[in-house]
Protein backbone atom coordinates (compact mmCIF):
# COMPACT_ATOMS: atom_id res chain seq x y z
CA UNK A 1 0.00 0.00 0.00
CA UNK A 2 1.54 3.33 -0.95
CA UNK A 3 0.99 6.76 0.58
CA UNK A 4 -1.27 7.91 -2.30
CA UNK A 5 -3.97 5.35 -1.39
CA UNK A 6 -4.16 6.40 2.27
CA UNK A 7 -6.49 9.24 3.21
CA UNK A 8 -4.59 12.39 4.26
CA UNK A 9 -5.91 12.18 7.83
CA UNK A 10 -4.02 8.93 8.34
CA UNK A 11 -0.65 10.37 7.34
CA UNK A 12 0.30 13.17 9.71
CA UNK A 13 3.14 15.47 8.72
CA UNK A 14 5.57 13.97 11.24
CA UNK A 15 5.50 10.41 9.81
CA UNK A 16 8.34 10.86 7.29
CA UNK A 17 10.66 12.12 10.05
CA UNK A 18 10.45 8.78 11.89
CA UNK A 19 13.25 7.37 9.79
CA UNK A 20 15.30 10.58 10.00
CA UNK A 21 14.94 10.84 13.79
CA UNK A 22 16.00 7.29 14.46
CA UNK A 23 19.73 7.15 15.21
CA UNK A 24 19.73 3.56 16.46
CA UNK A 25 18.94 0.44 14.47
CA UNK A 26 15.21 0.64 14.08
CA UNK A 27 13.24 -2.17 15.65
CA UNK A 28 10.81 -1.99 12.78
CA UNK A 29 11.16 -0.91 9.21
CA UNK A 30 9.52 2.27 8.01
CA UNK A 31 6.83 0.19 6.29
CA UNK A 32 6.07 -1.79 9.46
CA UNK A 33 5.86 1.39 11.49
CA UNK A 34 3.61 3.01 8.90
CA UNK A 35 1.32 -0.03 8.93
CA UNK A 36 1.18 0.10 12.71
CA UNK A 37 0.45 3.82 12.55
CA UNK A 38 -2.29 3.35 9.95
CA UNK A 39 -3.88 0.61 12.01
CA UNK A 40 -3.86 2.34 15.39
CA UNK A 41 -3.68 6.11 14.88
CA UNK A 42 -7.42 6.83 14.63
CA UNK A 43 -8.28 4.34 17.36
CA UNK A 44 -5.73 5.89 19.70
CA UNK A 45 -7.01 9.38 18.84
CA UNK A 46 -10.59 8.35 19.68
CA UNK A 47 -9.37 6.74 22.90
CA UNK A 48 -7.47 9.89 23.89
CA UNK A 49 -10.42 12.10 22.93
CA UNK A 50 -12.69 10.04 25.21
CA UNK A 51 -10.25 10.63 28.06
CA UNK A 52 -9.65 14.36 27.66
CA UNK A 53 -12.55 15.58 25.46
CA UNK A 54 -10.26 17.65 23.24
CA UNK A 55 -9.76 16.29 19.71
CA UNK A 56 -6.82 18.48 18.78
CA UNK A 57 -4.95 17.72 22.00
CA UNK A 58 -5.80 14.02 21.60
CA UNK A 59 -4.13 14.01 18.17
CA UNK A 60 -1.08 15.82 19.57
CA UNK A 61 -0.78 13.27 22.37
CA UNK A 62 -1.03 10.29 20.00
CA UNK A 63 1.55 11.81 17.66
CA UNK A 64 3.94 12.36 20.57
CA UNK A 65 3.41 8.77 21.72
CA UNK A 66 4.30 7.47 18.25
CA UNK A 67 7.38 9.69 18.10
CA UNK A 68 8.45 8.53 21.56
CA UNK A 69 7.92 4.91 20.54
CA UNK A 70 10.10 5.35 17.46
CA UNK A 71 12.85 6.97 19.53
CA UNK A 72 12.66 4.25 22.21
CA UNK A 73 15.56 1.77 22.28
CA UNK A 74 13.54 -1.03 23.81
CA UNK A 75 11.63 -3.52 21.71
CA UNK A 76 8.11 -3.95 23.06
CA UNK A 77 6.54 -7.32 22.25
CA UNK A 78 2.98 -6.10 22.99
CA UNK A 79 3.18 -2.85 21.04
CA UNK A 80 -0.59 -2.25 20.85
CA UNK A 81 -0.95 -2.48 24.64
CA UNK A 82 2.16 -0.33 25.08
CA UNK A 83 0.77 2.42 22.83
CA UNK A 84 -2.62 2.45 24.55
CA UNK A 85 -0.94 2.61 27.96
CA UNK A 86 1.31 5.46 26.82
CA UNK A 87 -1.68 7.38 25.45
CA UNK A 88 -3.54 6.80 28.74
CA UNK A 89 -0.56 8.05 30.76
CA UNK A 90 -0.09 11.10 28.53
CA UNK A 91 -3.81 11.95 28.79
CA UNK A 92 -3.74 11.63 32.57
CA UNK A 93 -0.68 13.90 32.70
CA UNK A 94 -2.43 16.42 30.44
CA UNK A 95 -5.56 16.39 32.64
CA UNK A 96 -3.43 16.91 35.76
CA UNK A 97 -1.68 19.87 34.14
CA UNK A 98 -4.99 21.44 33.08
CA UNK A 99 -6.46 20.86 36.55
CA UNK A 100 -3.42 22.44 38.22
CA UNK A 101 -3.63 25.51 35.96
CA UNK A 102 -7.36 25.80 36.66
CA UNK A 103 -6.85 25.54 40.42
CA UNK A 104 -4.08 28.14 40.32
CA UNK A 105 -6.32 30.53 38.44
CA UNK A 106 -9.26 29.82 40.75
CA UNK A 107 -7.22 30.27 43.95
CA UNK A 108 -5.47 33.33 42.53
CA UNK A 109 -8.81 34.86 41.57
CA UNK A 110 -10.25 34.20 45.02
CA UNK A 111 -7.21 35.78 46.69
CA UNK A 112 -7.28 38.81 44.37
CA UNK A 113 -11.01 39.38 45.01
CA UNK A 114 -10.45 39.17 48.78
CA UNK A 115 -7.54 41.64 48.59
CA UNK A 116 -9.62 44.02 46.46
CA UNK A 117 -12.38 43.90 49.10
CA UNK A 118 -10.05 45.01 51.91
CA UNK A 119 -10.57 48.50 53.35
CA UNK A 120 -8.58 51.11 51.43
CA UNK A 121 -5.68 51.54 53.88
CA UNK A 122 -5.33 47.82 54.55
CA UNK A 123 -5.48 46.95 50.88
CA UNK A 124 -2.92 49.55 49.86
CA UNK A 125 -0.48 48.55 52.62
CA UNK A 126 -0.95 44.87 51.80
CA UNK A 127 -0.27 45.43 48.08
CA UNK A 128 2.73 47.67 48.71
CA UNK A 129 4.18 45.16 51.14
CA UNK A 130 3.55 41.86 49.37
CA UNK A 131 3.09 42.76 45.72
CA UNK A 132 5.52 45.68 45.42
CA UNK A 133 7.76 44.13 48.11
CA UNK A 134 8.36 47.42 49.91
CA UNK A 135 9.63 47.45 53.49
CA UNK A 136 7.47 48.85 56.30
CA UNK A 137 9.61 51.99 56.46
CA UNK A 138 9.26 52.59 52.71
CA UNK A 139 5.49 52.14 52.88
CA UNK A 140 5.28 54.52 55.85
CA UNK A 141 7.29 57.13 53.95
CA UNK A 142 5.20 56.74 50.79
CA UNK A 143 1.90 57.00 52.67
CA UNK A 144 3.13 59.64 55.17
CA UNK A 145 2.13 57.43 58.09
CA UNK A 146 4.06 56.02 61.07
CA UNK A 147 5.65 52.57 60.75
CA UNK A 148 3.47 51.30 63.61
CA UNK A 149 0.37 52.16 61.54
CA UNK A 150 1.78 50.18 58.58
CA UNK A 151 2.39 47.15 60.82
CA UNK A 152 -1.14 47.41 62.23
CA UNK A 153 -2.64 47.63 58.72
CA UNK A 154 -0.66 44.60 57.54
CA UNK A 155 -1.83 42.57 60.55
CA UNK A 156 -5.41 43.76 60.03
CA UNK A 157 -5.27 42.81 56.33
CA UNK A 158 -4.03 39.32 57.17
CA UNK A 159 -6.76 38.88 59.79
CA UNK A 160 -9.48 40.01 57.38
CA UNK A 161 -8.16 37.72 54.66
CA UNK A 162 -8.11 34.85 57.15
CA UNK A 163 -11.84 35.31 57.73
CA UNK A 164 -12.79 36.01 54.11
CA UNK A 165 -10.92 33.17 52.42
CA UNK A 166 -11.54 29.45 52.57
CA UNK A 167 -9.14 27.81 55.04
CA UNK A 168 -7.18 26.00 52.30
CA UNK A 169 -6.92 29.19 50.23
CA UNK A 170 -5.71 31.16 53.23
CA UNK A 171 -3.05 28.48 53.84
CA UNK A 172 -1.81 28.93 50.27
CA UNK A 173 -1.76 32.71 50.71
CA UNK A 174 -0.04 32.44 54.08
CA UNK A 175 2.61 30.15 52.58
CA UNK A 176 3.43 32.69 49.88
CA UNK A 177 3.39 35.56 52.36
CA UNK A 178 5.89 33.73 54.58
CA UNK A 179 8.19 33.28 51.59
CA UNK A 180 7.91 36.98 50.72
CA UNK A 181 8.97 38.16 54.18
Amino acid sequence: MNEQNIPPLLIPPFLPIFTIMSTHHPKQSHLQLKSLFDLLYLRLCRFADLLIADSAMAEDIVQKVFINYECEDDDFPAIKMFLYKEVLNACQEHKATVKTAFLRAEVGGEINRAIAALPEGCGKVFKLSYVEELKNEEIAAEMSMPVSWVKTQKARAQELLHWRLKPETFLVLNFFLSIAE
